[in-house]
Order: structure tokens, then C-alpha cells, then sequence
């Protein structure tokens, strides 16, 4: 705007208003135009509005979903693993993460066993740090990020394969993730919302004011 006045629109708060609302709007038609068998399908849904406004299609992937866990040790330096993610052509640093594909797991579970999987280490205090859609206009794919604390390492390894088979195991102080995050050197996006969660609450109402690991995730669950 050029008179340097702000939108008159209405202002959320926090525990007013400021939230996400579910919503489904009528699909006349939806079939499955690919499928893997593996992890994603792709549907195309024909959307009606509820507006009266034209008929619209839509490509949904269809994505089991996933988890991330920030470790961070006593220090506050954030485990991290470097691994080639060919779609984009970079080896990333990224927290250890995984798909929601054990059917019936807790997504806690799940994240401890991506947490020995990847980086071979146990966690005795869990946290939830956000819940995130990770691409909402594209797919259905959520992903919960914890904060995992009080490590230790595992007597037990695990056998990686294909791109895992290449990964190293590093720390970085989490001050330093933040601002790597924030010069666009670091672009996983599970590190960049999980290391300013947790960088936000460090600095703020500190982590046992996060929620508990066991908290409802309505997002994905619906």
C-alpha cells in the first residue's frame, strides 16, 4: 500500500481465532491416476465450491505422512544427518525424519525409530515442537517434528540401504542451524521449522512448556 496504512482486516490472537479450521468442500468425482504400491499415490479430485463459483480438478499426492526429531544434547547442539536426496540434487543436513508407513504405530514410536535408525541413538525425554503440512496446495502430507533430549547412543545398529548407506552423523550448535537455516545454506524443510521451534522455545517458555509427545495431532487424524 502507498499511504503507508496497514489493511483494515480482522486481528487473531493466540487462543482467539489464531487456528487453522478444518473444512471439506464437496468432490463429485476422485479416482487414482498413479500409484507406486510403496509410499504415495496421486488422486484427482473434481471440487465443487461452496460459493456457487465453477467446478475445479485437483491433483492430490497422497502421502502417509511423517515425522522429524530435533535431538539436541545438554550443550543444545542439534544431531544432524547429511544425506543425497536425488529429486533436488544436494546432500542435505537434516534431523533424522521418516514416513508414517508401520501401520498402527504411535507417532512417538515412530520417531524413535527413526531416531536409532538414522543416527543410532536413544532419546529419554520426547516433546512435540510443531505440526506442519508440508506442501498443502499439493498434498496431503503432515509431518510432526518432537524435540528428543537426554541422549544416548544405541548398543544396536541398524542396516541402511540405498541413500542411508551413505549418511554421516554430525553436531551442530542449534544457534548455528538457526542461522545457517536463515542464510539459505540450510533448505530441509524439517530442519529449518523444527530448529526455529525449538530455537523459539529455548528462548522463550522453555521446553517443558511444550506440548507432550502423546498430545493429539487432529491435523493428521481427521
Amino acid at each position: 500500500m502507498t499511504d503507508g496504512k496497514t489493511p483494515e482486516v480482522a486481528e487473531l490472537r493466540f487462543g482467539a481465532g489464531l487456528a487453522d479450521a478444518p473444512a471439506s468442500w464437496q468432490v463429485t468425482s476422485s479416482q487414482t491416476v498413479h500409484a507406486t504400491g510403496r509410499v504415495i499415490s496421486v488422486r484427482r479430485d473434481q471440487v465443487v465450491p461452496p460459493n456457487g463459483g465453477e467446478p475445479f480438478t485437483r491433483d492430490v499426492v497422497v502421502h502417509p505422512g511423517a515425522v522429524g526429531v530435533v535431538a539436541l544434547d545438554e550443550n543444545h547442539r542439534m544431531l544432524l544427518v547429511r544425506q543425497y536426496r536425488h529429486p533436488v540434487g544436494y546432500r542435505l543436513l537434516e534431523p533424522p525424519a521418516g514416513l508414517l508407513d508401520v501401520q498402527g504405530e504411535a507417532y512417538r514410536i515412530g520417531a524413535e525409530r527413526e531416531l536409532w535408525e538414522e543416527a543410532a541413538t536413544k532419546a529419554a525425554d520426547w516433546r512435540i515442537l510443531v505440526d506442519a503440512f508440508t506442501s498443502p496446495g499439493l498434498t496431503n502430507e503432515a509431518v510432526r517434528i518432537f524435540l528428543a533430549r537426554e541422549l544416548s547412543a544405541s548398543d544396536e545398529a541398524y542396516d541402511r540401504l540405498h541413500e542411508e548407506a551413505d549418511m554421516e552423523t554430525v553436531w551442530a550448535p542449534l544457534e548455528d542451524v538457526v542461522k545457517a537455516a536463515l542464510a539459505g545454506d540450510l533448505h530441509n524443510p524439517i530442519l529449518v521449522m523444527g530448529s526455529l521451534a525449538a530455537w523459539t522455545a529455548l528462548n522463550g517458555d522453555g521446553f517443558d512448556a511444550l506440548r507432550p509427545a502423546d498430545a493429539p495431532w487432529p491435523a493428521k487424524d481427521r
